[in-house]
């Protein structure tokens, strides 16, 4: 069955997303300059954001150039010795401050991130929430970036590893999670004791300049948190040549995160990339239908399948197969899709025009291939962004959607008969980040969350993030963690201490 051909544009929506910004309860919020060095830079050059519904533009922003991220490097080079110094509880009532301005204005923020993204109010709320969380959590965790004393193998000797901010760092962000993802790398780099220039993506400036904001109203000094919107190429060049930006951290697809990482190689950075998903599911037969189709609908879609976690490849053992197959369908049909605005709305359109071609190319390789194709009920009046919720059954190792990462709403479910065989179907990956596994075996549920070869694994649960665990992949799927008490290593050096001759 081929790919649903819709028109254009939504011609009931249109103008939505521009009449919710206009009715922002502060307009400041709206900022369509950059943050540079403590100074709103509004630029000769603007970029233009649209709403990825109506792909109507709702706003333009600053477009910075390379010369601009000079001044900013050299602006956090700067602010970086005064902000070490303070106190690690100075930076973290900074931190906090800035969290509950976050949650003071978190509407204001989720119609910003749902007008640019598309993902539903909601899901946008809970973003807001969700990313306010990492900045209390670093803002404690600063406080307990603790060293530690060896016992010394010298006589008269006393040895001492002491944890330091490792200087200037850097964040590329992406945009299926606008603030979450700043605020996650900015909150770490930031308790740590380091200076921070964030570049979000292109298509979601508006709620990352917003966190700009309110950063500066909650006290953080000038050059300590920066914001720069442009073109990814020429903004990320200087900061990967540039040997005062001592980390980096990158959150996107595998693809670029090789580049990035072979750019940084010339000056040896300290890397940490959140990449790729192709998450597997895993569900066996032993464990209860409804609870594994509940579940595998919540890791399917959040975020209109716009997530890393994702789930991917949805393995389902034989006895079961058929049954989960037609509840999955039927739960999906329930499924209403619309502008993200829309308070019923479960499902938003792709954020970016090339995702969406990739999950039609998907649908359409997996039903030549013999698959059998399943979709919500179709609106005529969704715009060209929008892909239907669809299902893919009876779905083979050789199909595309298989073997690669789809980044929207499609579900592929592959059967499978024995353990041993799907743990080895699922482990055919150059991706790690996340696995799933419902069963009611506790020793199969061990087993596979040893042998599996991911760096998260939810067992009979869809939903396992947050602030105090360490999320990050295997394999192609990254280098680091964000999140936990690993996260602030990501922006710290370890320096040993040799006391020696105390003994005199």
């Amino acid at each position: 069955m081929p790919h649903q051909n819709v028109r254009p544009k939504s011609p009931h929506s249109v103008g939505l997303a521009v009449r919710h910004l206009q009715n922002l309860r502060r307009r400041d919020l709206l900022a369509g300059a950059a943050l540079i060095d403590g100074r709103w830079v509004v630029g000769e050059q603007r970029d233009s954001v649209v709403d990825p519904a109506t792909e109507e533009e709702i706003a333009d922003v600053a477009r910075c150039s390379a010369a601009d991220m000079d001044l900013a490097i050299a602006a956090a080079e700067r602010s970086f010795v005064a902000w070490r110094e303070l106190l690690p509880a100075e930076r973290g009532a900074i931190l906090r401050s800035w969290a509950s301005l976050m949650l003071r204005h978190s509407e204001e923020l989720a119609v910003l991130v749902t007008c640019e993204q598309g993902k539903p109010l909601a899901e946008a709320r809970h973003e807001i929430a969700y990313g306010a969380g990492f900045l209390e959590w670093f803002a404690a965790e600063g406080e307990r970036a603790y060293g530690e004393t060896i016992p010394s193998h010298k006589i008269g000797s006393l040895l001492q590893v002491r944890m330091q901010p490792i200087g200037v760092a850097a964040a590329i962000t992406p945009w299926n999670f606008p603030v979450a993802m700043i605020t996650r790398k900015a909150g770490a780099a930031l308790a740590a004791g380091c200076s921070i220039i964030v570049k979000p993506a292109p298509e979601t400036p508006l709620s990352a300049l917003a966190v700009a904001r309110l950063a500066e109203e909650a006290g953080v000094p000038r050059g300590v948190f920066q914001v720069l919107v442009g073109d990814p190429i020429e903004l990320s060049t200087p900061l990967l040549r540039d040997t005062r930006i001592r980390a980096l951290s990158f959150t996107g697809s595998t693809e670029v995160g090789r580049l990035l990482l072979r750019g940084a190689a010339d000056t040896v950075k300290k890397m940490s990339l959140e990449l790729g998903g192709h998450a597997p599911f895993l569900v066996f037969d032993d464990v209860d239908l409804n609870k594994a189709v509940k579940g595998a609908m919540a890791a399917k879609f959040a975020t209109s399948g716009q997530d890393c976690l994702a789930a991917n490849r949805i393995y389902v053992q034989r006895g079961i197969y058929g049954d989960f197959v037609e509840a999955f369908a039927t739960a999906m049909r329930q499924l209403k899709v619309g502008h993200g605005l829309d308070p019923l709305t479960e499902i938003g359109p792709m954020t970016k025009s090339s995702v969406a071609n990739k999950c039609r190319v998907h649908i359409d390789d997996a039903a030549a291939k013999g698959a059998h194709v399943f979709s919500a009920v179709r609106d005529e009046g969704l715009g060209s962004n929008f892909v239907l919720p669809t299902l893919l059954s009876d779905v083979t190792d050789d199909m595309l959607i298989a073997r690669e990462e789809s980044f929207g709403p499609v579900a592929a479910v592959l059967p499978f008969d024995t353990e041993e065989e799907v743990l080895a179907r699922a482990n055919a990956s150059e991706m790690g980040l996340a696995a799933y596994v419902y069963t009611d075996s506790l020793r199969r549920a061990l087993r596979l969350s040893e042998s599996i070869e991911y760096g998260m694994v939810g067992v009979n649960t869809a939903s396992f993030t947050g602030p105090p665990i360490p999320f990050g992949g295997w394999k192609q799927s990254g280098l680091g963690r964000e999140g936990s008490r690993h996260g602030i290593d990501e922006y710290m050096e370890l320096k040993y201490v040799c006391f020696g001759d105390l003994a005199a």
